[in-house]
């Protein structure tokens, strides 16, 4: 009897490698783009383009004339009567061209993903049941594109300051479209084993891609009202293990999502769980008979997830620092990327087709 391979496809009916490293290359630009949006809110640049443009916005401004229209525009917008007032065109050139990036970047993964999905897609070198997932995924872009532009007209009315609800969804859909392309690039380039781990190892290893993007939305909550700038002390919260004002708000759910004070004590608590979950998980491996790839990328998140604790509070302790914030958020993509990945190696359950497959080789 010829032994087991435990390397075999789910689906014999997989696509050309090329079409996982286009998935791979669409999966790194969204990541950066995560990371460029993060720069771009730390440097409070996002408001500095008060109009939506999806097509001619892509050129832009090179006459002085064009410049002087841009200016005037932004000094309408309330960021720069109440904040902003003391700005030359020289200083508003600083923060557009930040915002201006960002939007481009978006346009490049449009064009990126688009383009060779429709090459791909005549020369018949995706799957049927891949080409409706990546139709779903250009959905979402373009979703993504209307609710940042979205996110950003919160900051244009009354208020400099965007919706933290906004805010939220914004990086709720790019870490969907993260990791579904992710995911998806995974199943392109590598053969995924069967079931690998016991029960307790492959439901943890879910319950640690949830709680990071449990702590992730709560992060962008956070961020959404300058929530680290306040208790800038780390175990406790004026000096307290539970600050006093954690529902001070009516009705009191809205303190989960409104209420500085316990929007940070949650954004803690998340963190601090998620690594001990993490640790969990190590503890687990070491004792389980797991592939010794899979285990190295168990070690290596749970190094990082520690990593990335100690970059939250550093964040913290230095009132939200650009250096420590910017690494800090994409830590967490770091993290879940890992754990996306750590999931993809426990492999599939054993299905009747597999079963089948595995009976031709005995």
């Amino acid at each position: 009897m010829m032994p087991v391979r435990r390397n075999l496809k789910v689906s014999g009916n997989s696509p050309a490698p090329i079409v996982g490293y286009w998935l791979l290359l669409c999966t790194i630009l969204v990541l950066f783009m995560v990371i460029i949006g993060g720069v771009t809110r730390l440097t409070e640049s996002g408001l500095s383009i008060v109009d939506w443009r999806p097509l001619t916005g892509v050129f832009p401004p090179i006459t002085s004339a064009e410049w002087q229209n841009l200016f005037m525009a932004y000094r309408f917008s309330p960021e720069f009567n109440k904040l902003n007032f003391w700005m030359t065109l020289e200083d508003f050139k600083s923060i557009y061209w930040l915002e201006y990036f960002h939007r481009l970047w978006g346009r490049i993964i449009g064009i990126v993903f688009f383009i060779p999905f429709l090459w791909f897609f005549c020369r018949r070198m995706i799957p049927k049941s891949l080409v409706w997932q990546l139709l779903a995924l250009l959905g979402l872009g373009g979703t993504q594109g209307f609710l940042g532009w979205y996110m950003v007209q919160s900051g244009l009315i009354d208020q400099p300051t965007v919706s933290q609800y906004r805010l939220a969804a914004h990086l709720i859909l790019a870490t969907v479209i993260y990791v579904w392309l992710f995911w998806l690039a995974l199943t392109c380039l590598k053969t995924r084993p069967l079931r690998n781990g016991s029960h307790i190892i492959r439901g943890l290893s879910i319950l640690v891609i949830f709680g990071t993007f449990i702590t992730m939305v709560w992060g962008a909550l956070t961020a959404g009202l300058d929530a680290g700038l306040a208790f800038n002390t780390f175990p406790f919260m004026n000096g307290k293990w539970v600050p006093q004002d954690l529902f001070i708000m009516s009705p009191w759910w809205t303190n989960f999502f409104e209420n500085t004070a316990t929007v940070q004590f949650i954004h803690r608590k998340l963190g601090v769980e998620l690594v001990l979950g993490i640790l969990i998980l190590c503890g687990f491996a070491i004792k389980s008979p797991l592939p010794i790839s899979t285990r190295i990328l168990i070690f290596c998140l749970t190094i990082i997830s520690i990593g990335q604790m100690a970059l939250g509070v550093t964040t913290l302790l230095t009132e939200v620092a650009f250096a420590p914030a910017i690494f800090h958020q994409a830590g967490a993509l770091v993290v879940i990327t890992l754990a996306v990945l750590i999931r993809y190696e426990l492999g599939a359950e054993k299905t009747t087709e597999t079963n089948s497959k595995i009976n031709e080789l005995n």
